[in-house]
């Protein structure tokens, strides 16, 4: 699979990409990333991306030529099954979403900045908007990095234990929760772990996730 990421600021991605479960997808060959500088396609001299909106207001907005000349590029070299812009406004993204994508070959991640991105390059180059949250940040790299490390950990081969994630929160649906989980001592400052666990009983402890990970509910 291989995920291509446009930012302005792509040295946000040496942290969250050179290290633990995205790192070994990429060692292993099974995850290919690409960061691209939109800078480089940037105008004139100074290599300018951004500009003053038309109608007033404050704030800067990325311009569509140099997102363009980026898109064109990359679509000249190979076929993309998704072309993602990660938004405040965006469709909330979900485990299923993450599950979704893990199928497509070809993905590419346009990371926003300062007041947004000119309107037309929604209207034209994107296939997909998605959000991270009801909140915002101050660009699409952070909300970036969450988006392919939730692809990256489904990709078999990347967890060494892949039936793992089977009780992962949200893994069979909206209404499924990671249930509580122990580990040694059994006793620590008074404080048990359930006996059920603890019994041997594969069928009652089974039973026991299972009632757990259907009661449990998230407030928010």
């Amino acid at each position: 699979m291989r995920i291509d990421i446009i930012s302005v600021i792509p040295e946000i991605f040496h942290g969250p990409f050179s290290n633990s479960l995205i790192k070994r997808a990429v060692n292993k060959r099974i995850l290919n990333i690409h960061i691209h500088d939109l800078r480089k396609y940037g105008l004139g001299k100074r290599k300018n991306v951004d500009d003053y909106p038309y109608g007033g207001g404050s704030g800067m907005v990325i311009r569509i030529e140099p997102v363009y000349n980026c898109f064109d590029k990359l679509l000249s070299e190979r076929n993309y099954d998704e072309k993602i812009f990660l938004t405040p406004d965006g469709k909330i993204f979900s485990q299923e979403n993450a599950k979704q994508l893990t199928k497509k070959k070809n993905i590419i991640i346009l990371c926003g900045r300062y007041k947004g991105i000119d309107q037309r390059i929604r209207d034209n180059l994107i296939s997909k908007e998605i959000s991270i949250g009801p909140y915002i940040l101050s660009g699409g790299e952070i909300a970036a990095a969450v988006v392919v490390e939730s692809i990256a950990r489904l990709l078999p081969g990347v967890i060494h234990n892949h039936d793992s994630i089977k009780y992962d929160t949200f893994h069979k649906g909206v209404n499924f929760y990671a249930p509580p989980i122990y580990t040694r001592p059994e006793i620590y400052k008074g404080w048990t772990v359930p006996p059920i666990l603890l019994s041997g009983n594969h069928r009652k402890i089974k039973e026991w996730i299972d009632e757990k990970s259907n009661k449990k509910k998230l407030d928010f």
